[in-house]
């Protein structure tokens, strides 16, 4: 049974409102028939009354202090555990990807919550000494202002919540423009954090087109900028955030290699590397698009691959036993469809691919193992689909060589037992992030995010402690001198 559509608004300043753009929906990818959520798009009037809510709202938030803060954080974190279910079935239905995908993702953005809240209960500042007996100097973090949350349709919670709920920690207000593809669970997000008692104005939602994100960071009134998404949108939100002297913190593509040297375990790294550039139908920037193999791992890896592969199985979400679902739109399996063709014309061999589901409509592609070299496009753009590309390297010098031929360096993998080998890829390979026998998706909350060369920004990483606090607070150092009250104080 379909269920019915849900009819989607805005929040400005505390209230659910009725944009003034045209009408947009969002529809289920296994199924495009069925509508998810339909609303009127947020325009520049939205904009405007949301950052002006977010600027009048911010000296009470601040002022309601830290403590009271990471309470609604932790309230927040209860209530979507409550809602769990609901939301991952929401999640599916919009974004496609399969339920188990959509439960971790939500178990993700839970802790998420829950590990920002426990900010509160930390040290906030240092204390140093001073040449001065009478006098303590010690650092404090102030909150930056107001924050332009800009996030994708591939992971539509868990990235929100690693952008805004340390934002909401040190004391700024959000102006949040969500991905076009998965309104309804930024709604749904956005209702959680409300129900918490996040106060009127500290978070306001807008569903509108990339243009209105642009107007965003554009803004003056925007002290800070984080964005997650593809680079050639993230070079214009330099140009715009930079030149007008904001904070900017970016995530964007990568073409992550797997390394696979003769000594590792075969069967284990084929299993990994097969999560990682199929699961979640390969819609992550962390997927393994590269695999290379180092001499005698290279038939075995293939076999491994191409049999694991070849019995990967697709179809809708919220189905049982399906492994791999649907693309978010048939707008993003086209692309990936017509990216696989290429390959093929500039002569990659097909090793593997999926079968795709009998009789059904949706935004469906075969995951697939293709073989080539670098003379192959894809071997340098990022495909954003389930597809990987295996390649050969004689020795360990060309297979970093290889990893790190691409513009990108967000994360990598790396298979074998020799401690020496993988201390040397740690070294040399171009990657924010890499892995030492695992995959080369999934990251911890408390640790630092991020990559290197176009894969990133370069300022303060996401996720971690030090990285969300160096980027959403100011740090101010303070001298304090002690004034005695008897006479002669002033000397």
């Amino acid at each position: 049974m379909t269920n019915a559509p849900l009819e989607l608004r805005h929040l400005i300043n505390g209230e659910w409102v009725t944009g003034t753009g045209d009408t947009a929906q969002s529809t289920n990818p296994a199924d495009p028939s069925e509508v998810v959520a339909g609303y009127t798009k947020a325009t520049t009037a939205e904009l405007d009354a949301a950052l002006g809510a977010a600027e009048a709202a911010r000296s009470a938030w601040d002022r309601m202090g830290v403590l009271a803060r990471g309470k609604i954080l932790r309230t927040a974190a209860g209530l979507l555990e409550e809602r769990a279910e609901q939301i991952a079935v929401l999640m599916t239905r919009e974004e496609g990807k399969i339920l188990g995908d959509a439960r971790g993702e939500i178990g993700g953005a839970i802790e998420t919550l829950y590990y920002h809240a426990g900010a509160a209960r930390r040290p906030t500042g240092v204390t140093y000494p001073s040449a001065n007996p009478d006098e303590l100097v010690r650092s404090v973090r102030r909150p930056v202002g107001v924050v332009g949350v800009i996030t994708p349709w591939n992971f539509p919670l868990q990235i929100p919540a690693w952008k805004i709920a340390p934002a909401l920690m040190w004391g700024n207000t959000v102006v949040w423009k969500s991905a076009s593809d998965t309104p309804a669970v930024a709604v749904a997000l956005a209702e959680v954090l409300v129900e918490a008692g996040v106060p009127a104005g500290v978070l306001n939602l807008l569903l509108g087109p990339g243009s209105l994100g642009a107007e965003l960071v554009a803004d003056s009134r925007v002290d800070a900028v984080t964005f997650t998404g593809s680079v050639p949108v993230g070079h214009q939100i330099r140009q715009a955030v930079i030149g007008r002297g904001a904070r900017l913190q970016m995530e964007l593509g990568g073409h992550n290699p797997a390394v696979v040297l003769p000594d590792a375990d075969i069967p284990v790294a084929a299993a990994f590397i097969t999560a990682a550039a199929m699961g979640s139908t390969g819609q992550k920037c962390t997927a393994t698009r590269r695999v290379i193999a180092v001499g005698s791992a290279y038939e075995a890896l293939k076999d491994a691959l191409t049999d694991q592969i070849a019995a990967l199985r697709v179809g809708p979400g919220l189905e049982d036993g399906v492994e791999i679902g649907p693309l978010v739109s048939a707008r993003a399996r086209d692309e990936v469809a017509e990216a696989i063709d290429q390959a093929v014309r500039q002569g990659a061999t097909v090793l593997a691919q999926a079968n795709l589901p009998q009789n059904r409509e949706g935004a469906y592609v075969p995951p697939t193992l293709l073989e080539g070299d670098t003379s192959l496009s894809i071997a340098e753009e990022e495909v954003f689909g389930p597809v990987t590309l295996l390649m050969r390297a004689n020795d360990l010098d060309s297979a970093i060589e290889l990893a790190n031929a691409t513009e990108f360096g967000l994360t990598a993998s790396v298979f074998t037992r020799d401690e020496a080998a993988a201390r040397r890829c740690l070294d040399e390979v171009d990657a924010g992030l890499i892995k030492i026998n695992g995959p080369s998706t999934g990251s911890e909350v408390h640790a630092p995010f991020g990559g290197v060369k176009d894969s990133s920004f370069p300022a303060p990483r996401e996720q971690g402690s030090d990285a969300v606090a160096d980027f959403f607070s100011v740090l101010k150092t303070a001298y304090v001198r002690a004034i005695p009250n008897e006479a002669g104080a002033g000397r």
